[in-house]
Parts: structure tokens; C-alpha cells; sequence
């Protein structure tokens, strides 16, 4: 419930404090007054997007607090656990508009964004202004609010769950289809490619090797050469044999010269160790650069043959053995694919079923909540001075989506044997009025611990239906907080607690107040209403009776 609205510096508001209270409060005054700046600072503190500039001329900045009392089971303590705010029963929303247009806002004095505050007032206040009846208006809307009085939130996402998952297979299946008609355009390529690969078989690092080895075989002739002279000089013509003469020579002397010889025959004896080392290693050298000329050719002809693929194909010679594995992926792909394809349109098959079977299901939601919505219309319009008037909810077959497959109209008869309609074209703008708060009432009937504000919802109409009008609006408040902004004194009459608003011109500057109205200024307040700016004596007795009919 709505406690009080506390508005500081707000347009040509200075200082003013509400307090409401249970049950219908109203408030009237002349046109101008200032009653929809009351609904703006309201709105504003509730995070709803309106005016953009608020702050009262000459202030630095404008501030709006609203307090709510809330019950344990309130929907509004949901929202707070979210948003890690403590709230027991008392619930203070407060934020303030500075003269640069930046805005802060606190819940029980911990800072929130505007989301916040949004989320929290779906939950504490549901606002129907004087053109609210636009709504009803679009046929768009009309399923939305026959969801919401079937309650049908948890069918609704279960469905939207159900959309997306087709929609994916939907997508993976075009994917596969188009992958798999890509893939076939160049299947002829593909095969010759992979059998050309294959039958290569590079492998990473082999062209590099290819390529030393045919220039060491290029250049093999003259090292041969160079290398044989030098086996011939390490040999027994050479080197060797000199070495063995050495050695010959000075063995048989070495013990008449009395120990000088030894040292010099074992450096003779490592040099002999050391030359066949050597000789070793060029004869190793030689054998290793003996080829014939066909092997030079086999060799040019695999590195030449490398290097033209990897020309042909745009990669590097040592990407070709992943390449080839790329292309093997891809035949792999052409020959599993229609498989691929069919499990594919399997599933999809399956969801369409789930999908189509939870779309029959919410219809059939949707048109048991439609014939339970006309009763409670039925219901509703009787009071309201339209017994002869018939609300239809009409339901139809539309192209599916993710809310299902159905198109909600709601279509009117106001006049006994006319046809129904559309109610822009069939129902006058007081008749819109009362479908409107007819409308309203069966879809906040569970509502609860909601403040319902109207905005002029008795617009258009006067008299006995104006009447009828404050009484359903009476009656709408026995279980709940209703604020009515209006101009209808029949209207003010049935309410619980009445509020004047004022704007009075003092010291040259424009303001607007609010006054809580007792007994005997109520009777002057409606007799106002009932006669203009000279209240009579007949007008008053006109009040009177308004407020106490029997």
C-alpha cells in the first residue's frame, strides 16, 4: 500500500506531503491544477520515464519520496533479495533530479539504478491514464492481456524454450544442407586432390631435406674430387707409408740410443692411431658421395613435384600433408553428410511435434481463458450501466512464433442484434471508458497488494453511469489502495478519502497544494464540481446527497 508521496522542488511544486491511505482516494481539482504533476513525481520516483525537465525554477534540484507498506508475502521483497536490499515492512523509494538533468536514486538508502526502481514498481503500483484505453485499441496487445488474466506465464516460457530449441535445429539443418551443396560443387576437386596427396605423400620437413641433398649432389663431382686427393695424400703413397718408414727406421735403433728414441716412436705410434681415424672418415666421406646421375633426377623430380603442390594449392610445402588431412575432412563430411543431414531433420521433426503439441495446448489455455474472461466482463459491464453490452475475445489461427499460433481480437456489441466489432469502430469514447475499467478490474482481480491508480478513467461519461463508475472503482477498493484523478463529482462522492488540488499564484510565482478534504469541505469541494465557480445552495444539497445517498 501506498503510505505517502513526498515531493520536494518538483516543477511548480515547492514542498507537499500526501498521505494516503486504505481503500478509494481521490483527487480532484480545477483542470491545470497541477493533478498530473503528482502522477509525474510519482512516476518519477518509481523509475518510470516521463518529463525531462522537473526541477522547480530556481532550485539546484528536485527530490521525490514515496513510502510503501508491504505485507511478508509482497512480490516486492522478490525484487529486493535480487538487489541485496533489506526490507522488513516499510518500503522507501527516494530520488532526486538535479538541475544538469543527472539523476540518483536509493531504496531504503542504499543506492539503485533506474532499473531497480522499475522492476520494484511493477510490483507496487499499476497506473491507467485517461488515454489508456488506446490499448485496448491494438489488437497486438490483446493476447498479452488474455495471457495475463489466463495466467499463463509458465506454458508461455515453457513454449519460447521450445521456439528457440526448433529454431536451432532449424539452423543447424540449413547449415548442414548448405555446407553439404558447397562441399558437393567440388567434390571432383576434392577427390583428385586427396588421390593426388596421397599418392605424393609429403611429408612436413621433406622438401628442405630434398633440397640439400640435390645441392650436395650438384656439387658432389668437384667435392669427390678434392676428397680423393686427400684420401691418396692420407694413404699408403702418402702420409702412411711415411709414417711406417719412420717408424721402421727407428724401431731397431731405439734401444742403442739409450731411451731417447721412446717418446718420439709414441707420438708416431698416436699419429698412426689418429691417420687411420682420418683416413676412416674420408673413406666414409667418399661412400657417402657415391650416386649414380639417375638418383639426382629422382630427387629433383619429388622436390619439384612438391614445390608444384604447394604452388598449386597456395600453401607451404610443409603444409601440405595437414592440407591434404583438411581435404580428407571434407570428403569425410560429403560421404557422412546426408546421414548427418537426416538425423538433423529427424530432430527437427521431433521439436516441430513438442512445439506444435505445446502450441495446442496453450490455445486450448487461451480459448478456456477467453470464455472465462467474457463471463467476467459480462459481470463487470452490468454494474457500469452496459448490461446490453457483449465483450467478445476472439481467437483465430496466425502464422506460429515463439507465443504460439494464435491471433487474440476482443470485439464488442453494445447494441442488442448489431454485429460485433472492433471496439475503436463500435464503442463511444464513454463506452471505451467502461470496457476499459471493466477490463482492468478482471485482470487485477488477482492482483495483490497492487495500488491501482486512475487516471480520468471516467472520462466521457456523467450522471447515472458516472455513478455506476465510482462504484465499481468503491467497490474495487474494498480489497486494495485505489487513487482516481478525477472530474466527476458522482465519481469523488464514493470515495474514502478525498484531496483537493490547488495552484494559487503567490509572490509572483506559480504553486501547487494539496489539501486533505473532511466532511464539510468535501460537500464544498462537489458542490464545485456539481455547479463551477458559484457554489449554491442547491448544489451543496446536490453534494450531500451524492455522499450519503440513502
Amino acid at each position: 500500500m501506498l503510505k505517502s508521496l513526498d515531493i520536494r522542488d518538483i516543477l511548480i511544486i515547492e514542498r507537499l506531503q500526501l498521505l494516503f491511505k486504505p481503500g478509494l482516494n481521490v483527487l480532484t481539482g480545477e483542470t491545470g491544477a497541477g493533478k498530473s504533476i503528482l502522477l509525474d513525481a510519482l512516476g518519477f520516483a518509481l523509475g518510470w520515464r516521463g518529463r525531462a525537465e522537473l526541477v522547480r525554477e530556481g532550485a539546484d534540484q528536485g527530490e521525490v519520496s514515496v513510502e510503501f507498506d508491504l505485507p511478508k508475502d509482497h512480490a516486492a521483497h522478490s525484487v529486493l533479495q535480487d538487489a541485496g536490499i533489506p526490507c522488513e515492512n516499510e518500503l522507501i523509494l527516494r530520488r532526486i533530479n538535479t538541475r544538469q538533468g543527472r539523476k540518483t536514486a536509493w531504496v531504503n538508502d542504499r543506492r539503485v539504478t533506474g532499473e531497480v526502481l522499475r522492476a520494484l514498481s511493477q510490483t507496487l503500483v499499476e497506473l491507467h491514464g485517461q488515454f489508456d484505453d488506446r490499448g485496448l485499441l491494438n489488437p497486438r496487445g490483446h493476447m498479452a492481456l488474455l495471457d495475463d488474466f489466463g495466467n499463463h506465464s509458465s506454458i508461455i516460457s515453457d513454449l519460447r524454450k521450445q521456439w528457440r530449441a526448433m529454431a536451432d535445429y532449424q539452423t543447424k539443418l540449413t547449415q548442414a544442407q548448405a555446407d553439404l551443396a558447397a562441399v558437393k560443387a567440388e567434390e571432383e576437386f576434392l577427390r583428385h586432390a586427396v588421390e593426388e596427396l596421397d599418392g605424393l605423400a609429403p611429408q612436413t620437413g621433406e622438401e628442405a631435406d630434398l633440397d640439400a641433398k640435390r645441392r650436395l649432389m650438384q656439387g658432389a663431382q668437384r667435392i669427390r674430387e678434392d676428397i680423393e686427393k686427400a684420401a691418396n695424400a692420407l694413404g699408403f703413397g702418402g702420409a702412411e707409408g711415411n709414417l711406417n718408414d719412420a717408424c721402421r727406421w727407428l724401431d731397431p735403433v731405439a734401444d742403442a740410443a739409450d731411451g731417447r728414441l721412446d717418446a718420439p716412436l709414441s707420438n708416431l705410434q698416436d699419429a698412426q692411431n689418429a691417420l687411420a681415424e682420418a683416413q676412416q672418415g674420408v673413406e666414409a666421406a667418399l661412400a657417402g658421395l657415391s650416386f649414380n646421375s639417375g638418383d639426382l633426377e629422382i630427387v629433383e623430380e619429388r622436390l619439384f613435384a612438391i614445390r608444384g603442390l604447394a604452388r598449386k594449392h597456395a600453401v607451404q610445402p610443409d603444409d601440405l600433408a595437414g592440407f591434404a588431412d583438411g581435404l580428407r575432412q571434407k570428403l569425410a563430411a560429403l560421404d557422412q553428410g546426408a546421414d548427418n543431414i537426416a538425423k538433423l531433420q529427424s530432430e527437427l521433426d521431433k521439436q516441430q511435434v513438442n512445439y506444435q503439441a505445446k502450441a495446442e495446448k496453450l490455445t486450448q489455455k487461451r480459448q478456456k481463458a477467453a470464455r472465462a474472461l467474457d463471463k467476467a466482463m459480462a459481470v463487470e459491464l452490468a454494474p457500469l450501466k452496459m448490461e446490453r453490452a457483449v465483450f467478445l475475445t476472439e481467437i483465430s489461427r496466425a502464422e506460429a512464433g515463439a507465443e504460439g499460433q494464435d491471433r487474440v481480437v476482443f470485439s464488442v456489441v453494445t447494441n442488442p442484434g448489431a454485429p460485433a466489432g472492433p471496439l475503436n469502430k463500435i464503442a463511444s469514447g464513454g463506452e471505451l471508458s467502461r470496457f476499459l475499467l471493466a477490463l482492468k478490474v478482471c485482470l487485477t482481480a488477482r492482483s495483490s497488494g497492487i495500488t491501482m491508480i486512475f487516471d480520468e478513467i471516467d472520462r466521457g461519461v456523467g450522471g447515472a453511469t458516472a455513478a455506476a463508475v465510482g462504484g465499481r472503482l468503491a467497490a474495487l477498493a474494498n480489497d486494495s489502495q485505489v487513487l482516481v484523478v478525477t472530474h466527476s463529482p458522482q465519481v469523488a462522492a464514493k470515495g474514502g478519502h478525498h484531496f483537493r488540488v490547488e495552484k494559487a499564484v503567490l509572490k509572483g510565482q506559480t504553486r501547487t497544494s494539496v489539501q486533505s478534504l473532511d466532511c464539510d469541505q468535501r460537500v464544498e469541494e462537489i458542490a464545485r464540481m456539481l455547479s463551477g465557480d458559484t457554489v449554491t445552495d442547491a448544489a451543496k444539497d446536490a453534494a450531500k446527497s451524492l455522499l450519503n445517498p440513502n
